[in-house]
């Protein structure tokens, strides 16, 4: 599904070069659960970034369903961005003046999908984490579980290929 070959990121150019990541390789099969493990620093950021196509690689391939993305375009990163892959960022990355509900709506917005169908995703996978009584909510007035759920909700709700986790505890 996803192969990492001889991945490389480098930031910074001459002195101020730092390597973020060394000729990685590994592959991930279909429903297979992976966690990656390492120091502070290591690297385990900007790898999950750079599966999850925020992020460029500097040198090396990622291959995605048999597909080289060497190639890749602005346009096709955003498409398997939003069709493919489920987020949980380490900060959550909550939208602060929207409720808990438009959040999670918010996935399904920049995925396209019609707007008539958005509210009824979003809630239903707001009750699937335990928070369908806080949908109209705003995150500060959450704890920092729920706010955990909230965006654990928003990786869910366009049911994506790939959920990527950084520092899920």
């Amino acid at each position: 599904m996803l192969k990492l070959t001889n991945i490389t990121k480098v930031y910074g150019k001459d002195i101020d070069k730092v390597e973020a990541l060394r000729g990685v390789n590994v592959e991930f099969r279909r429903n297979e659960f992976v966690s990656i493990l390492g120091p502070s620093g290591c690297g385990k950021t900007t790898l999950l970034n750079i599966i999850g196509g925020l992020d460029r690689y500097t040198d090396g391939d990622l291959v995605i369903e048999n597909l080289s993305t060497k190639e890749f375009r602005e346009s096709d990163w955003n498409n398997y961005r939003n069709k493919k892959i489920g987020f949980v960022f380490q900060s959550y990355n909550l939208i602060p003046h929207l409720s808990v509900l438009k959040n999670v709506e918010m996935a399904l917005t920049i995925a396209g999908v019609d707007p008539s169908s958005r509210k009824k995703r979003a809630l239903s996978v707001l009750q699937k984490v335990g928070l369908s009584d806080k949908a109209n909510k705003r995150p500060n007035q959450l704890s920092g579980g729920q706010m955990q759920r909230v965006a654990i909700a928003r990786a869910l709700v366009n049911e994506p290929e790939v959920i990527l986790a950084d520092e899920p505890t």
